[in-house]
C-alpha cells in the first residue's frame, strides 16, 4: 500500500515560494532534533547542476547530504507542467514510477516534506492531477500561498479542490517574499511574453514595491472562510542561491506557529538524539 511519512508542500499557483518555505521547514524541524527528509519528485524548467534546480535549493536550503539527483526523482527540461515535460522527452510518468523511484530517499528518513510541482490541480501524469498524488501518498498538506493580493481567493479554491479528495490540511503559510524573488515559472522561471497565466519576468521583476494594503487582513479572512489555520507570514529572503539552513530556521521559528506540523510528527516519530541541538549543516 502506498505511503509516506511526512508532510506534503503545494502551492495555490506556481512561483509561490514552495521551495524556499519546504527548505526553510526542513531546516527547522532538522534543527529541533527531527529526522526529517525533503523529496521533490518530479523538477521541471532548470537542469541539476545550475544552481538553480528546485533539488539543489531543497538540499542546500534544509542542510541534507542528500545530491540533488537524489532529492528530484526526475527532472524534465522544458518548463511545462510535469505531464507535459515528461511526454516531451519520451517518458509516460506514473504515480507507481514515481513512488518507486523515492522509496531509496525516502528510507533514510523518518519523515519527509515532499514538495509538489505547481498547484494541486497541475496535471502530474497524463491521467493524474497532483491532489490524486497526495491521496495516493495518504499525506496532509501544507499550502504556500502569496500574502498579497488575490490570495483569499486562491486559497480557497485549493483548500476546497483538496478537500473534495479527502486530503487533510495542517495549515497555509502567506509567503511575502514572492513579488521580489522573480519567481514564476513551474520550476522557477517566468515564461516567454504572452503566455496566459504567466508572468512575463519583466512584469515580475517590476512588480510595484507599494505596501499591500489587502496583507494585513488576508490571513484572518483564509482562516474564517476556509476554516484552516494560517501559521503565519513568511517574509522575504529569497529563494535563489544563498540563504543558508541556520537563517532559514531561525525565520521559520519566528514567523511561523509551528505547533500542527510538531503535533502530527509527534503522533509517530521522536526527536533523534543524535540531531537535537545540533543546527543544520549545508552539503559541501
Amino acid at each position: 500500500m502506498s505511503g509516506i511519512r511526512g508532510i506534503f508542500v503545494t502551492g495555490t499557483d506556481t512561483g509561490t515560494g514552495k521551495t524556499v518555505v519546504t527548505a526553510a521547514l526542513a531546516a527547522a524541524m532538522r534543527s529541533e532534533g527531527w529526522n526529517v527528509g525533503v523529496w521533490k519528485p518530479v523538477q521541471s524548467g532548470e537542469p541539476i547542476g545550475s544552481g538553480l534546480s528546485d533539488a539543489e535549493k531543497l538540499a542546500a536550503g534544509s542542510g541534507i547530504s542528500d545530491p540533488p539527483e537524489e532529492v528530484a526523482s526526475f527532472t524534465f527540461r522544458a518548463p511545462l507542467a510535469p505531464s507535459l515535460a515528461a511526454k516531451a522527452e519520451g517518458v509516460r510518468l506514473t504515480m507507481d514510477m514515481l513512488y518507486e523511484a523515492g522509496q531509496p530517499l525516502c528510507s533514510r528518513y523518518d519523515a519527509m516534506l515532499v514538495e509538489g510541482a505547481g498547484g494541486a490541480a497541475v496535471p502530474l501524469t497524463e491521467d493524474a492531477l497532483l491532489a490524486e498524488w497526495i491521496a495516493f501518498l495518504r499525506m496532509p498538506v501544507l499550502i504556500v500561498a502569496r500574502a498579497g493580493l488575490g490570495t483569499v481567493n486562491h486559497t480557497l479554491l485549493t483548500v476546497s479542490f483538496l478537500r473534495q479528495r479527502g486530503i487533510d490540511i495542517l495549515g497555509v503559510v502567506l509567503n511575502e517574499g514572492t513579488r521580489a524573488s522573480g519567481v514564476a515559472g513551474v520550476a522557477g522561471v517566468s515564461g516567454p511574453p504572452g503566455v496566459p497565466g504567466v508572468p512575463d519576468a519583466a512584469d515580475v521583476q517590476n512588480a510595484p514595491d507599494e505596501p499591500d494594503p489587502s496583507v494585513a487582513g488576508n490571513a484572518a479572512l483564509i482562516e474564517t472562510f476556509g476554516g484552516v489555520k494560517v501559521l503565519g507570514r513568511f517574509p522575504p529572503i529569497g529563494d535563489g542561491p544563498g540563504p543558508g539552513p541556520r537563517l532559514l530556521a531561525e525565520t521559520v521559528h519566528t514567523a511561523l506557529d509551528l505547533a500542527p506540523v510538531r503535533s502530527f510528527l509527534s503522533k509517530c516519530l521522536k526527536p533523534s538524539p543524535e540531531l537535537s541541538g545540533k543546527a543544520p549543516e549545508v552539503r559541501i
